[in-house]
């Protein structure tokens, strides 16, 4: 059994959600960015959320983190109304290089997240265990001491998945974790991650413009474009006629050994 067949929902009926989303719109005044969204999400489930930029992708990952409230609809993570600083929830923000300068370490930024909302001496019993078991998970050991800013940008991202792991949640949120990555250091933030929801039961929730590096792991496409929003596998969401359908202009989806390649979309204005 794939684990695409172990954690689709009509397979699953008896394990509870980690994140449900029931009936969900947002609006920005008069701009509809997605509208009645559905969607239950597995423990251990792979979902890439894809779409132009601006269509509302990282809208939705501010409204699973409590900082945007849905225009209509309900979100619950694992059966409750969802809140700011949610300790089931895991969160790496989008890839921005870190200053030469800055003498902040892996160590201190994961211990950033092992201590949450605790202030001064001994904050947390067991942290400075807690840091190298985190550092150890993503393989950051050997350079746990370096500077950041020194890092290359795959290291990085290994570093602000351990602190994201932190609370060890049962949903992690990745926002734009592979941009500017080149792709030995994609496959490798991918794998972890795979390794992270095949080993723990944690659902990831990928949003995301590469959809090649991901493709052998994710379960589930959400994909968010300017004419309405479609959730399905890949096989189901990733065709001509599908997304011809979305973005309401011709489409094509061309699939080669190496992957799957859009054609068309350059020429779209993002939205």
């Amino acid at each position: 059994m794939t684990l695409t067949e172990a954690v689709a929902p009509s397979r699953v009926a008896d394990v509870s959600a980690v994140l449900s989303l029931r009936d969900a719109s947002l609006h920005y005044g008069e701009r509809h960015l997605w509208e009645h969204l559905d969607l239950e999400l597995a423990p251990g489930e792979f979902l890439a959320v894809l779409g132009p930029n601006g269509a509302g992708k990282t809208s939705l990952l501010r409204v699973v983190l409590g900082l945007t409230a849905l225009t209509a609809g309900h979100v619950e993570i694992g059966g409750l109304p969802v809140s700011r600083g949610n300790r089931l929830v895991g969160y790496v923000p989008q890839h921005h290089a870190l200053s030469s300068a800055s003498g902040l370490r892996p160590r201190d930024l994961v211990r950033l997240g092992v201590d949450g909302h605790r202030w001064g001496p001994g904050r947390t019993p067991g942290a400075r265990a807690r840091v190298d078991e985190l550092l150890a998970a993503v393989g950051a050991t050997s350079y746990a001491d370096a500077p950041l800013g020194l890092l290359s940008g795959g290291e990085q991202q290994r570093v602000r998945i351990a602190q994201a792991l932190a609370t060890d949640p049962r949903l992690l949120l990745c926002d734009e974790p592979l941009l500017s990555l080149d792709i030995a250091h994609q496959q490798g933030v991918v794998a972890l991650l795979d390794a992270r929801r095949r080993e723990h039961g944690t659902a990831v929730v990928m949003v995301t413009h590469e959809i090649n590096p991901i493709l052998p792991v994710v379960d589930r496409v959400l994909f968010v474009a300017p004419h309405g929003v479609r959730l399905g596998t890949p096989g189901e969401i990733l065709t001509s006629a599908v997304l011809t359908e979305l973005y309401r202009t011709p489409v094509e989806v061309v699939r080669t050994s190496s992957g799957i390649a859009i054609l068309g979309l350059h020429t779209l204005p993002e939205h």
